[in-house]
């Protein structure tokens, strides 16, 4: 099916590919990214110098104003795979902001965007929403989970997200430990690019971002 492809393959520095709207001004702000790595910002009147995405030793780091996603167009599943990352937010917010992962991806940089994406926030509660163009439709609302780490008394929260794709469904982990599943349906698409999203005004590490083969879980 998919080899499991993990961004340490990725680590080289380089500017991203031209994109549409924000992406195109973060080429011209000649801005580095880890190799390959594109980005879209929600709001097109926003500024691509607000946001920092950077290697931070064999993971990632993602600084933001303006929310964001982050990409590579090589990193495709279709099929029955499992996506995950490990965020470590480094500090809090002002208000609580989410972070996680998307699958799904396509047309990315254009204006019939597409993705599906499972998101945390620093008070314990998590997100399962769609993306189609400019419109988002809320799939699970914003709900707490004992499973969701809130930030500590440190300032920081560490929490792995995880989605299986599977022939039937859809499940959603946190932490190891389920907290949503979907039926499949068709408006429910998984194949795509598998990327990351953050939203505004956060200082989010990501660590162990990988996709392949589904694990176990019967």
């Amino acid at each position: 099916m998919r080899k499991l492809l993990a961004i340490s393959a990725l680590l080289a520095l380089a500017t991203p590919a031209a994109a549409q709207d924000a992406a195109a001004d973060a080429k011209a702000a000649d801005l580095e990214f880890p190799a390959g790595w594109q980005i879209r910002l929600d709001r097109p009147n926003a500024n691509v110098n607000d946001v920092r995405f950077f290697v931070a030793g064999d993971g990632l780091h993602a600084t933001t104003g303006p929310a964001a996603i982050f990409w590579h167009p090589d990193n495709v599943a279709e099929g029955e795979f499992g996506a995950r990352a490990t965020f470590i937010q480094m500090k809090p917010s002002r208000h609580p902001e989410a972070y996680g992962i998307f699958v799904g991806g396509r047309d990315l940089d254009g204006d019939a965007q597409d993705y599906f994406y499972f998101l945390i926030r620093q008070d314990g509660k998590f997100l399962v929403k769609h993306r189609a163009g400019a419109e988002t439709h809320t799939i699970i609302d914003w709900t707490a989970h004992e499973a969701v780490m809130p930030v500590g008394d440190d300032g920081r929260a560490t929490n792995t997200l995880e989605m299986r794709v599977r022939a039937g469904d859809v499940r959603f982990l946190v932490n190891g430990v389920e907290v949503a599943k979907l039926d499949r349906v068709p408006y429910l698409n998984t194949d795509g690019i598998v990327g990351l999203r953050v939203n505004h005004n956060l200082d989010v590490r990501i660590d162990e971002f990988s996709f392949g083969p589904p694990r176990g879980d019967d």
